[in-house]
């Protein structure tokens, strides 16, 4: 699967200690995030991952490009809803898309739980079932 990882800068810690946690099952995918978070996940776990820019910079809408040509099948996004952010448009527009193309998103630690029990389990087979419908119509 290819994961997206992003935070709020409030929330990074959080991500950094979530990403951590569940190591393991995050080495067997496909792992994307924006700058900051990115730089600071791969720092702390070693994993390797693909570094957009910073979210206010235009990571989030590179993030969403990405959804939006069927690139990406899972988003974890640490979200910090008490904190006013610059770029809250591109964040929305990040939502949305993952509404509009069917991408499962977890915006705090107990979603992106569930999610990570659910992807080490393969409960997210619908998505290679869309893909094949996809190339055979």
């Amino acid at each position: 699967m290819k994961i997206a990882l992003i935070a709020h800068d409030q929330k990074k810690k959080d991500l950094i200690h979530f990403v951590t946690a569940y190591r393991p099952i995050f080495a067997e995918h496909e792992l994307y995030a924006t700058g900051t978070t990115g730089k600071n996940i791969q720092e702390s776990t070693g994993l390797d991952i693909h570094c957009f820019q910073s979210g206010p910079l235009g990571g989030d809408q590179q993030i969403g490009a990405l959804i939006a040509v069927d690139q990406l099948d899972v988003v974890i996004f640490f979200r910090d809803p008490l904190t006013a952010q610059p770029h809250e448009p591109d964040v929305n527009a990040l939502l949305r898309l993952c509404d509009v193309y069917q991408i499962p998103l977890a915006t705090n630690i107990a979603a992106a739980e569930i999610m990570i029990h659910g992807i080490k389990r393969g409960d997210f087979h619908w998505r290679d079932i869309v893909h094949q419908t996809k190339e055979q119509g």
